[in-house]
């Protein structure tokens, strides 16, 4: 057999780094729902460390194996790519967490709506990724609109911040229930039912709250996209470094999800540190245009971008901490 279209390019990179980066996303998703969660249950917060561990560990070996293969700069951009895309990610929690609670969805269920999601997400940003690599390269203009926008959104994360989402009033929540057979109650794990019709009492079938929540955590992650897409393009184009870094990124986000939601309270101060983050990585393009610069280190890029994150995440940490048994204690004790 030739195996000569394995070294075919395909998006600048050969046909066999693309599929076997797939092959090990596969592999992941498969022992996940396969070995370790071929029965649902709860997950513990203590489970849910131990397993985001795990992803980023590999996510950063795959980033050894970039900069090994592909060189330092390509390593150190798949790293930036993959700390901002992290941590962009942990603001989908608290809109999860809402959807979620808005859907009444019992935790032993959840797990479940996050694995078939990241399957869509893994489609959805591929899409995305694909139209945004040759957006820029048909027109480089492109690229300095992402800039301008990530610039505008970071500032707009500073002064005005976000809006706490309304769920009930959702559009698309509104027009699934009016278009199609919604039960208000849960039918297990199942996202489809089929039940009598209220009208004709013939058995059709209904969509469960289960699967309401994973359409709308679908489309939230879209939305999110918007920022995260154009963040990752202002650090590289290639779009092997692109896709791998905010795959690997998002598939954490799922194993970490039980433990940050609850402890969402304790990152109030990460946000103002993304939107710092966000104006840093539009400005640097234009700052190496007036450099004359090629593009901006990519060193100084990922130094600069860590620092900025591990200071919100520090910062948080220190101004939500509870107050210690000492100072509790009433005085003259």
């Amino acid at each position: 057999m030739d195996f000569a279209f394995l070294f075919a390019d395909w998006l600048g990179k050969p046909i066999w780094m693309w599929a076997g980066f797939i092959s090990i996303v596969i592999a992941l998703l498969a022992f996940d729902l396969g070995v370790l969660h071929k029965k649902n249950k709860e997950i513990e917060v203590g489970e849910s460390l131990r397993l985001s561990a795990l992803y980023i560990s590999l996510g950063l070996a795959f980033g050894g194996w970039v900069w090994w293969y592909l060189g330092s700069d390509a390593g150190l951009n798949y790293l930036t790519g993959f700390v901002v895309e992290k941590t962009l990610a942990l603001d989908n929690v608290f809109v999860i967490a809402l959807i979620f609670s808005f859907f009444a969805v019992p935790r032993i269920y959840q797990h479940r709506v996050l694995f078939w999601g990241i399957l869509g997400v893994i489609v959805l940003r591929a899409i995305m990724i694909g139209l945004g690599a040759a957006l820029v390269s048909e027109f480089g203009w492109v690229l300095y609109l992402f800039a301008a926008f990530l610039i505008f959104t970071g500032f707009k994360m500073l002064f005005v911040g976000d809006q706490e989402p309304d769920i009930a009033k959702n559009p698309l929540v509104n027009f699934l229930r009016r278009r199609f057979n919604v039960t208000d109650e849960h039918h297990g794990e199942h996202f489809f039912v089929k039940k009598p019709d209220p009208k004709t009492g013939k058995l059709v079938w209904f969509m469960t709250p289960l699967f309401m929540a994973l359409v709308v955590i679908e489309v939230a992650d879209v939305i999110f996209a918007v920022d995260s897409v154009p963040a990752i393009f202002a650090i590289t184009t290639d779009p092997f470094i692109v896709y791998t870094s905010n795959i690997f990124a998002i598939l954490g986000l799922r194993a970490l999800y039980f433990a940050l939601a609850a402890m969402i309270h304790r990152f109030h101060y990460l946000k103002p540190a993304l939107a710092i983050v966000l104006v840093f990585i539009g400005s640097k393009i234009f700052i190496a245009d007036l450099l004359g610069l090629e593009k901006f280190p990519a060193a100084l890029s990922l130094g600069i971008t860590f620092a900025i994150i591990a200071a919100g995440v520090v910062w948080s940490l220190i101004k939500t901490r509870k107050p210690d048994a000492l100072s509790e204690r009433p005085a003259g004790e």
